[in-house]
């Protein structure tokens, strides 16, 4: 109750000006505390280092993750949670009784939830290349003493997995029942299951792909240039001065209209003012879509940096699991050994269920283990971000099914 106290108090505190009335239903459900696995303390963990794709090498590296559950004797009840583009360890619960709001998937993670604390032990880590205290541009350049800006190297969703293997490794995990994500975190949950066949029993992966569409390249540069384009950039050199807060803005914006789709925009904002007494005839006066896409700009530029948005849009569009195949999906996953739940949402359009069906239709054509749902919402590509009933009954479902053949010893070897 005093976790709702102060939640709801922060609610009726935050300024109506930018948050249309059902945003501000939707921010009550994110808030709810019940269920929820508390508060939670990040950790970190350094290693010495890490030999990259690029075949450039990132000494030392730190990892931020949080758990949440308990790690049973057998050690067989670990989860690994996969973050999205502007993801962060912090997967659910609170960092201090003083945080608005809970973790970015506390929806599904906890006591009874999909992801069930009462049953599983819940790993979530932040990439390397982010900006939530993994290694990335912001971090110290061991070699400089300043921070790495454009010298940090590129990095790929390869990469990030094999430094979440690191971290699995030294947790004395020696396979893991799952390895979850959406969007991003879909494609390292894929990755994880073919890098490391014999360490991950089991995939989910929520409206994701296997490779980046053209499409989708695109709407990236246009977010880069917006962030390359800022006249605070400086060549990334802006740390410790005036950071360029208006092109990471306009990144985001960009980005967050594919997030949604149209049906959803629609109903949420239509045509109406964000004023009761607009004036029609002056660019001051906002429609309620260009409000909420300025408050999510400029909320952005609050937890995120610039130039981790540049390195982690770049390392998916380099994601493409069939271009060691001359493009054929199939040879990429024909040593896998997990079984499957791949996810789509029928508005997706940034992910849309295609590229969901061309992974399943790859798995199946190597006689793999696969279950697929298209889940018809309005909700787009975020849908995976709220609550859906039939996407927390098809995790729990998929889980429990897993949890039972690990536990009767009919895991796969």
């Amino acid at each position: 109750m005093r976790q709702q106290a102060f939640v709801y108090a922060s609610l009726l505190s935050y300024s109506f000006r930018h948050l249309p009335v059902d945003l501000y239903s939707r921010r009550k459900i994110f808030m709810n505390t019940e269920n929820t696995v508390g508060i939670v303390t990040p950790q970190q963990f350094t290693f010495d280092k890490l030999e990259l794709e690029s075949g450039r090498e990132l000494a030392p590296v730190t990892i931020v993750y949080e758990t949440y559950g308990t790690l049973n004797a057998e050690k067989n009840n670990a989860i690994l949670i996969l973050h999205a583009l502007s993801g962060s360890a912090h997967a659910a619960g609170y960092n201090s009784p003083n945080e608005k709001a809970a973790g970015w998937w506390d929806l599904y993670i906890g006591p009874g939830k999909a992801f069930d604390t009462d049953k599983y032990f819940i790993i979530s880590t932040n990439t390397i290349g982010g900006c939530n205290g993994s290694t990335g541009p912001a971090s110290i350049n061991p070699d400089t003493g300043k921070q790495y800006a454009l010298g940090f190297p590129m990095v790929t969703i390869f990469d990030m997995v094999k430094a979440q293997y690191r971290l699995i490794t030294h947790l004395g995990i020696t396979k893991l029942l799952a390895a979850a994500g959406g969007s991003m975190g879909g494609m390292q949950s894929l990755t994880w299951s073919i890098l490391y066949p014999d360490m991950v029993h089991s995939v989910i992966a929520i409206a994701t792909s296997a490779r980046l569409s053209a499409q989708g390249i695109a709407f990236h540069e246009v977010g880069r240039q917006a962030i390359i384009n800022d006249t605070n950039w400086n060549n990334g050199n802006y740390y410790g001065k005036p950071a360029p807060g208006s092109g990471l803005s306009l990144a985001r914006m960009i980005a967050h209209i594919t997030y949604l789709s149209e049906q959803n925009m629609h109903e949420r904002f239509g045509r109406k003012f964000q004023e009761n007494d607009p004036d029609a005839f002056s660019f001051k006066t906002e429609y309620m879509v260009e409000s909420y896409l300025h408050h999510q700009g400029n909320k952005f530029v609050d937890r995120f940096d610039a130039n981790s948005y540049l390195y982690i849009t770049r390392a998916i569009d380099l994601f493409d699991l069939s271009s060691d195949y001359n493009g054929n999906l199939i040879p990429a996953f024909e040593k896998v050994k997990s079984n499957y739940l791949v996810i789509s949402f029928t508005t997706d359009w940034l992910y849309p269920p295609a590229m969901s069906w061309d992974i399943v239709q790859a798995l199946r054509g190597n006689g793999k283990n696969v279950v697929y749902t298209n889940i018809e919402t309005d909700k787009g590509h975020d849908s995976f971000l709220v609550n859906n009933a039939l996407l927390q009954k098809n995790i729990s479902n998929f889980l429990r099914k897993q949890h039972d053949e690990i536990g009767n010893g009919n895991g796969n070897t």
